[in-house]
């Protein structure tokens, strides 16, 4: 039991890591568009990208699907890039035509991508490990509490910037996504695969 959560709290520091902030600036990306009373969405939304991100994972960890891990890194940038992109245009939509479908499936191949990137580190910390069910379940668990927490945090500044200090959603959305977007240019620089 000591060794499982050892591999939650793993899972935690890594996504929670500000010195690798990418998973929490897409974390941010994807919850900017909702509110607390849109919960049942976002709810949708972190089920698919856990269900998919776990999926990639475990394929990754079991080598059933490798992954060239500089163009998984350049990746992760380009969907966070993408999703607050789409966070601008969706804001350009008619009410009458605005649906989760579209999120979902964006959601869920990006889930793919995240989850090939957990697996590059996660390969690492179990290296030479032939037991790898329980320490794949606790870094998991830990990257799905740490993704809790990022909602949640991102579900409350958009409370207190639309309940206290009155700024509308719209243009919180593409104030907040328009600064999700500028701090990943350089991530995307850095990363691209030349």
């Amino acid at each position: 039991m000591q060794e499982f959560w050892f591999y939650i709290k793993l899972g935690l520091d890594h996504v929670l890591d500000f010195g690798a902030y990418d998973h929490i600036l897409f974390l941010s990306a994807l919850a900017i568009p909702f509110t607390f009373n849109q919960w049942k969405k976002v709810l949708i939304l972190a089920t698919v990208f856990t269900v998919t991100h776990c999926l990639s994972l475990m394929l990754s960890v079991y080598e059933i699907v490798l992954m060239d891990v500089s163009l998984i890194e350049f990746l992760i940038p380009v969907t966070i890039a993408l999703t607050a992109i789409f966070n601008i245009a969706y804001q350009n939509m008619l009410q009458a035509k605005k649906t989760i479908a579209l999120h979902s499936i964006a959601t869920a191949f990006f889930g793919l991508i995240h989850g090939f990137g957990f697996s590059n580190y996660f390969k690492m910390l179990v290296a030479g490990e032939e037991e790898k069910i329980i320490p794949l379940i606790g870094f998991a668990t830990g990257i799905e509490v740490s993704q809790v927490i990022i909602v949640l945090s991102i579900l409350i500044l958009t409370y207190v910037s639309l309940s206290v200090f009155k700024i509308k959603q719209a243009i919180f959305i593409w104030v907040a996504s328009a600064i999700v977007l500028l701090i990943t240019i350089p991530m995307l620089y850095q990363t691209f695969p030349w």
